[in-house]
């Protein structure tokens, strides 16, 4: 059975404690010059050790714990309180029993004063002594309860931001789909058969698209494998007008990044600039692997920065709150203008090492 670290610490406190008191009475005996063996202060001082540990580990299993008790200060220290006559009428017989017990069995005789004073006196000592180590136990108790609060806190954010994950990452797939059913819807006037051809791919999207949505995070192979055969749909769509580079290092594939991150870095640039423009327009997909961090780019050279560009819509504002969820700071998307025209979309996200 293991053995919780605070336990350990506490029987390791109780004991040295003791076992000081042993050696400040035997200290004291020595110094006054009482007549006899050692053995008289180890005894004093160890049948109390023995008693009290007896007694606490007693109430211990009669007294059920109460968590919330700690929360009202008042209300602990009082039922606490209560305990007071169960260790004076306990420790006071017990103690002296197996004092008198011990020197009737060397044949001597345990001298004290009269009953009367010495119960006054013991309870008064062990009044002092037990509300001692209650206030120490109070912290301790608070400090465990506080952490145990904490803990659960922890958890309960932790359930939270996944049911978050998972209602943004739902949210992915009917919006994608009625992207790509409106391209489909635009073939079929135009060119039935290339429509065909463009359903089946998109079944297949679909079906990356459904397996990535039961996850929270994907690997970057998989997150291009879906974004490629998004811009086949697309390109279907807008024949001759847009061309697509894709420049990946290997080392980055199997990096980590939340589930459909790429696709709408991609949609963002076929609905504000391919949809936009009759003229060529070039996008250029690359990922790599730089200072502890996976830098995704999709770049084109037609597009142009409106002033409010963090408002572009569901998939990137969708995109954000999920990288805000799963990394707070340490992610980013960014878009920028590096030139008279051009739009650069760059997200970074952290990687282990």
């Amino acid at each position: 059975m293991r053995i919780h670290r605070s336990a350990v610490v506490i029987l390791l406190a109780w004991t040295l404690f003791w076992v000081l008191m042993i050696l400040v009475a035997i200290e004291d005996f020595r110094r006054d010059g009482h007549p006899g063996g050692i053995w008289q202060p180890v005894l004093w001082e160890g049948s109390s050790a023995l008693v009290a540990s007896f007694l606490i580990l007693l109430k211990r299993r009669l007294q059920k714990r109460d968590s919330a008790a700690i929360a009202s200060p008042w209300r602990w220290f009082a039922r606490e309180a209560c305990w007071l006559p169960y260790y004076w009428f306990g420790f006071v017989p017990l103690v002296f029993g197996i004092r008198h017990g011990v020197y009737a069995l060397v044949g001597a005789h345990y001298n004290h004063e009269p009953w009367g004073g010495v119960f006054v006196y013991e309870c008064i000592k062990l009044t002092v002594f037990i509300g001692s180590f209650t206030v120490i136990a109070f912290g301790w108790q608070s400090y465990r309860e506080l952490l145990e609060t904490r803990v659960r806190a922890e958890r309960a954010h932790a359930l939270l931001r996944d049911a978050q994950l998972a209602r943004l990452t739902q949210q992915m797939q009917p919006h994608f789909l009625f992207n790509a059913l409106n391209t489909i819807s635009s073939l079929i006037h135009t060119d039935p058969v290339r429509a065909e051809s463009t359903l089946i791919e998109l079944a297949d999207v679909l079906r990356a698209t459904l397996a990535l949505g039961e996850q929270h995070q994907a690997r970057l192979a998989d997150e291009l494998r879906l974004a490629r055969a998004y811009a086949a749909v697309m390109a279907a769509r807008f024949e001759d007008r847009v061309t697509i580079a894709w420049q990946v290092e290997h080392e980055a594939l199997p990096l980590m990044l939340p589930a459909l991150s790429l696709q709408p870095l991609l949609e963002n640039v076929f609905k504000h600039t391919v949809e936009r423009r009759r003229d060529l327009t070039s996008i250029c997909v690359s990922a790599r692997r730089t200072q502890g961090a996976l830098l995704l780019r999709v770049e084109d050279d037609r597009g142009v920065l409106a002033p409010a560009a963090g408002a572009t819509g569901i998939g990137l504002a969708n995109l954000r709150q999920r990288l805000a969820s799963s990394y707070g700071d340490a992610a980013s998307l960014d878009l920028t203008q590096p030139g008279a025209t051009g739009v650069r979309a760059e997200l970074r996200i952290p990687c282990d090492s």
